[in-house]
């Protein structure tokens, strides 16, 4: 019991050290702390507590809107973080990631083919398997069936991004060979969703191998996925040197296969050992599915919401008679293309923080600034009035003054920009177009619940939650009908 009465203490006092420490660094000393912001509401929490009270983004727009397009808030132990939507700073800022840099705890070494070389093939034949799962399931109810659509969203992608000599199978209920190198994957990097919750970061995978972080069945999930990890490597490199492919051909186009290639192309003192090269795929896993899952989920959240639109989009898929388009085939509909880029505008499915600046203030090494993905895709200051509403035709004739945003793709924030861009976007658009090709065509979709009920919660990406079914877990619930074309 003395022990554990030190121990505390000690943690006590180092706690009240480190805040007076954060206090006396990043408030009394800060350039920024007469930017206007909203008053901490406790010492410990700073504004936390208030933005997690409410919606994703909510408090945010508003103090956008109450103090301004720059301005500053509290975390933390009196943490300041600053946020700023001046498109001249965050294009600066994008362009000069070696002096802004990501924090410390958020770094993966990333390295993989800047081009998203993907297989729409593999992508239309998975949205096609789920279809028919989903028809099974109406059938079985008679007509209507209520479906977690988040859930089988997520296996589908998986099913995708997974494709590296290994099929995880997700789709397939009673899947043997996707329970052992899937149950391995989600054990292991379940941890990833804690620490973000957390630290309001993301951690780097390394940060797993540290002794004393453990989880019931780490250790056996890490020598599953090591084992099986190694033996997909053998057989890529196999393959590689039995085609006789160089490196930098294209004809492989499974996610281990492009890495190894990527890696192989470069300079031999900057190449990755075979463990580095295998330890980027769970990365790939993680951001890959999850990412398009959400997305898609919310594209469908806003079609229920504007039935005029679905219908609208299902009669231009239509205008294609096939059920295995082609990449050309789906980037002619116009359409299609104004609803994804509409969904990802509003529902941007990641809420990012990084290291940045304002060009026209003084800031200390390590103060934490804030990109506000969802703040920056609703500015009402660029977009209009009318920036929260679903309205895909807004893409016709987009206003002038968003052509000054910084992102990589469709005048967004979505996707980053500069060296921080998503070097998976494409894959993520074509899929996403892939998906909504086959669903829409196949499916009328409702909510299954009011839509006051549906709530989105942040863990890693943003979340549809029903407020009545906490105890569910994230889901978003439709009613699908088998849609009868006259």
């Amino acid at each position: 019991m003395h022990i554990i009465t030190q121990l505390l203490s000690s943690v006590s006092v180092t706690l009240a050290f480190y805040g007076v420490y954060r206090l006396v660094k990043y408030h009394l000393f800060s350039p920024i702390r007469n930017l206007p912001g909203p008053r901490s509401s406790s010492w410990i929490w700073g504004n936390v507590k208030e933005i997690r009270k409410h919606e994703v983004g909510v408090v945010l727009q508003k103090w956008i809107e109450e103090y301004g397009q720059t301005l500053r808030y509290k975390s933390f132990f009196g943490n300041t973080r600053l946020v700023t939507l001046d498109t001249k700073a965050l294009n600066h800022i994008l362009m000069n990631n070696y002096i802004y840099q990501r924090p410390e705890v958020g770094r993966t070494p990333l390295s993989a083919p800047r081009k998203s070389e993907i297989s729409l093939q593999s992508s239309v034949d998975k949205s096609i398997e789920l279809k028919d799962v989903w028809m099974s399931q109406v059938t079985v109810e008679g007509g209507t069936a209520r479906i977690n659509v988040l859930e089988w969203l997520s296996k589908m992608t998986l099913d995708v991004i997974g494709r590296f000599h290994y099929e995880f199978n997700a789709l397939a209920k009673h899947s043997a060979q996707s329970d052992e190198l899937g149950n391995a994957f989600n054990v292991r990097y379940a941890f990833l969703k804690v620490v973000f919750i957390a630290l309001n970061s993301q951690p780097s995978n390394r940060f797993l191998e540290q002794p004393g972080v453990r989880l019931p069945g780490f250790d056996k999930a890490k020598e599953t996925m090591n084992r099986i990890g190694q033996k997909l490597l053998r057989e890529s490199k196999a393959s590689l040197q039995a085609s006789g492919e160089k490196a930098g051909d294209l004809k492989s186009r499974d996610l281990l296969t492009l890495l190894l290639r990527s890696n192989m192309s470069g300079e031999p003192s900057q190449r990755m050992s075979d463990e580095d090269v295998l330890a980027q795929v769970p990365t790939f896993l993680v951001a890959g599915h999850e990412t398009t899952a959400t997305a898609t989920t919310w594209a469908l959240y806003a079609l229920v919401g504007r039935l005029d639109v679905q219908q609208k989009l299902r009669d231009e898929l239509y205008t294609l008679r096939t059920e295995n388009p082609t990449m050309e085939e789906l980037n002619s509909l116009p359409y299609l293309d104004a609803v994804v880029r509409e969904t990802l505008r509003i529902h941007a499915p990641v809420t990012n923080r990084n290291g940045v600046t304002h060009n026209s203030i003084s800031i200390q090494k390590g103060q934490t600034i804030q990109i506000s993905i969802l703040a920056m895709n609703g500015n009402k200051t660029l977009w209009g009035e009318d920036t929260l509403e679903f309205k895909p035709e807004r893409w016709e004739n987009i206003p002038e003054a968003v052509t000054s945003i910084p992102g990589v793709w469709g005048n967004m924030m979505t996707f980053l920009g500069g060296a921080r861009a998503c070097i998976g976007y494409r894959f993520s658009l074509v899929e996403m177009k892939a998906l909504l090709f086959v669903l829409i065509r196949g499916f009328e979709f409702e909510l299954a619940v009011p839509m006051e009920d549906i709530v989105k919660k942040s863990a890693i990406v943003q979340r549809p939650w029903v407020k009545s079914e906490p105890e569910k877990g994230s889901q978003l619930p439709l009613l699908v009908r088998a849609y009868q074309r006259d």
